[in-house]
């Protein structure tokens, strides 16, 4: 109910604006030292500035945010779109990868003066295509999508994965997930496992393509054989059969260690292997690629390889700064380095 509908009247109007030579006016300072305060320029004194700025709180005052856009040429908009959803566009928050790296770029994002625009997956779509935007983040674009392509073709500044090393106008933050998995398997083949099996969506994004060539080659050089299920879709129901059928061995010998890429609930999986007979890590050892933060409370506590998402968003949101704030034309990627978060699941005893 309306204050107006509660007393039968009209709804009051509107407070005036507070404009900047008011908040200049009830400081007592001029109009342009008070513009210098608050937008950190200028030479002036500490006790000026915070006088500028405690005014400026008290009085309510907001930049006008349209002129700014007019006088900087930008709308300090980020789109950000996840391609690996693009049939569920909006589930990736479901992720606790994708969760984290949303927040952290939007939250990053911000501190540079930047709000983020969550866009759904596909090609540039009447949605969103005529929306002001300043850059666009593309996270884990997929091999068939354009929409990578059609944001340069319009001119819009691209942060995404390798895929686009070396294009005009695109920027990369990615992993080397190979070399992640190697070393992951290394790890697991010093803990005595001898039948790794993998579960990887099926998925032509860049880094799962280099995870399932990774994992086959790694296999080769070690003359072990090459056991990986993949994994048709995302969610922990689709992932958990898949990590049943990888447990299910189709010969005389049962796996001795499980490597999971497809994102999936640390207990669940945990669940899964024992229902099929396996003590972890007497049995199994078992290692996921997750960001979920329930397993280190599991019994034991499972070991994850993480993709540092937060580090990502970081290095992202500055490349985009540098092209939008610096001018910076000449293309640019940073190779973020994994981690092998080592808990009791993958440590023989």
């Amino acid at each position: 109910m309306t204050e107006a509908s509660r007393h039968g009247g009209q709804p009051s109007p509107p407070l005036p604006r507070v404009r900047l030579v008011d908040v200049a006016r009830e400081a007592g300072l001029s109009k342009t030292t008070v513009s210098a305060a608050l937008n950190g320029t200028g030479r002036l004194s500490p006790e000026v500035r915070e006088k500028a700025r405690e005014t400026a709180r008290r009085m309510g005052y907001r930049p006008n945010a349209t002129a700014r856009q007019l006088r900087a040429g930008r709308a300090r908009l980020i789109g950000y779109v996840v391609g690996e959803f693009a049939a569920t566009p909006w589930t990736f928050l479901e992720s606790p990868y994708f969760a984290r790296l949303t927040g952290a770029t939007a939250a990053t994002a911000l501190r540079r003066g930047y709000a983020v625009v969550l866009l759904p997956a596909g090609s540039l779509q009447s949605e969103w295509a005529d929306l002001s935007l300043d850059a666009v983040v593309v996270a884990d674009p997929v091999a068939d999508d354009p929409v990578v392509e059609d944001l340069l073709a319009a001119g819009i500044p691209v942060f995404t994965d390798r895929s686009v090393e070396g294009l005009p106008g695109a920027y990369w933050v990615d992993v080397d997930g190979g070399r992640a998995v190697r070393e992951t398997l290394d790890h697991l083949r010093e803990q005595g496992a001898r039948r790794p099996v993998l579960v990887v969506p099926d998925s032509t994004t860049r880094f799962h393509a280099e995870v399932y060539a990774a994992h086959r080659e790694w296999c080769a050089a070690h003359g072990l054989p090459e056991r990986a299920v993949r994994v048709a879709e995302a969610g922990n129901g689709p992932v958990v059969r898949a990590v049943e059928t990888a447990l299910t061995p189709d010969g005389p010998e049962r796996p001795d260690a499980l490597l999971v890429v497809a994102e999936a609930s640390p207990p669940l999986v945990l669940e899964a292997v024992r229902r099929h007979g396996y003590e972890v890590p007497d049995d199994l050892l078992v290692v996921l690629v997750s960001e979920d933060a329930t397993a280190l409370h599991t019994e034991p506590p499972v070991t994850t390889l993480s993709l540092r998402p937060e580090a990502v968003a970081e290095a992202g949101v500055e490349h985009l700064v540098a092209v939008l704030e610096h001018g910076r034309r000449e293309p640019a990627g940073t190779l973020v380095p994994t981690r092998l978060d080592v808990r009791a699941s993958s440590l023989r005893r």
